[in-house]
């Protein structure tokens, strides 16, 4: 009986392992890069960075290019910032400006702060953070709920001293083992693009992108990725800097550099600037051309995305893609262009497909028809 159990045991292990063998086979490519990345070892800090590069395939056959989206929603924190947010954070450590125990303030009304918060709980320190009182109510539990110290203000222009940015580097002036992370003008933020986001592009494009474009609210994003590259590919790559409504940044790279007074405003949240940034001038220099992206054209692309692609993203995420698309059409078939998929809908969900806002916006018209079934809210 022992011998026929044996034998029945050694026959189901030859099964098992042949199947095991196919199942390995079929799953090569995910098997190599879950080598590759390993285990975090630093926790939640270890996995920020290494996002997937899309194909975004319906685009990619309009425009006879290789359209990608880097996979930004896919970070812990859900957006690009957690890349920031980290390298401002270890900054400040390696700096001796922050000690075990410490406090991080930052002024934000959005992204960086959850990154920061994320970063910071994994890390053991306080977060602060200042942001103005027109931001919704989610915005604010949502960080109060990862653990930060939430200060709403008035929202006042950059040039008054009690603007949320000023408020908050007064916070951490006047208190113990603390920083101001300063993210706008700090370039540890744009160095994290420099030696994360730029590299993984050039590696999973096998060194073919030939365009990289998206939009800046720090700059750090932009000028990172667009060093790297220009550096890599001895001038090669091309970079196009795309702007929302409200920002000065687009008529500044067209003008050759005269800034204009910042007017009106956009549906997209985080991107759009008054200014160069820090993190943005020693690298504005190095973008080729600029792209006016209209909200318009963001909106449509976010139904778009969804029902072509699959992406849930949000408006930011969507303006890079329609510039992307607008720089494949500029530079004609047979090129690859890489652009950034910011974060996803989640958080802006209430207002972009909702009826009533939309009509609000006056952006109703601006979705085909066939797209408005998407548009579940009222």
């Amino acid at each position: 009986m022992f011998r026929t159990a044996s034998r029945g045991f050694s026959r189901s292990v030859w099964r098992a392992a042949e199947s095991l063998a196919q199942i390995e086979a079929a799953n090569q490519h995910g098997i190599l890069v879950s080598r590759a990345q390993g285990v975090a070892q630093r926790g939640l800090i270890d996995a920020i960075g290494k996002t997937p590069l899309i194909k975004l395939k319906r685009l990619s056959e309009e425009t006879g290019c290789e359209v990608l989206g880097k996979a930004e929603f896919q970070n812990p924190g859900g957006s690009v910032k957690d890349r920031a947010a980290l390298y401002v954070v270890e900054h400040a450590e390696k700096a001796g400006l922050l000690k075990p125990g410490g406090t991080v303030v930052e002024g934000t009304a959005g992204n960086t702060g959850i990154g920061l918060a994320h970063v910071c709980r994994s890390k053991g320190y306080k977060l602060v953070i200042y942001m103005p009182n027109t931001q919704s109510q989610g915005k604010i539990d949502l960080l109060r709920l990862l653990g930060a110290e939430v200060y709403p203000v008035p929202a006042v222009a950059f040039e008054n001293p009690e603007n949320y940015n000023h408020q908050a580097k007064r916070h951490a002036e006047n208190t113990v083992n603390a920083v101001w992370t300063n993210q706008f003008d700090n370039t540890a933020n744009r160095q994290a693009h420099i030696e994360t986001t730029g590299p993984e592009i050039w590696a999973q494009t096998d060194g073919k992108v030939d365009a990289f474009t998206c939009a800046t609210g720090t700059g750090g994003s932009l000028a990172g990725v667009t060093r790297y590259l220009k550096e890599k590919s001895n001038g090669r790559v091309k970079s196009f800097l795309a702007d929302p409504p409200g920002s000065v940044l687009h008529s500044y790279i067209q003008s050759g550099g005269k800034l204009t007074e910042r007017a009106g405003g956009s549906i997209t949240e985080g991107i759009g600037q008054g200014r160069v940034t820090d993190n943005l001038q020693p690298d504005i220099d190095l973008v080729d051309d600029s792209l006016h992206i209209s909200d318009d054209k963001t909106i449509e692309m976010v139904y778009r995305c969804l029902d072509e692609e699959g992406l849930y993203l949000g408006a930011s995420s969507c303006l890079n893609v329609v510039a992307a698309k607008e720089v494949a059409e500029k530079l004609g078939k047979g090129h690859t262009v890489v652009t950034l998929l910011c974060d996803g809908a989640y958080r802006y969900a209430d207002r972009l497909f909702s009826r009533k806002w939309l009509e609000e916006k006056k952006l109703i018209g601006a979705i085909p028809p066939h797209l408005t079934k998407y548009i579940v809210l009222p």
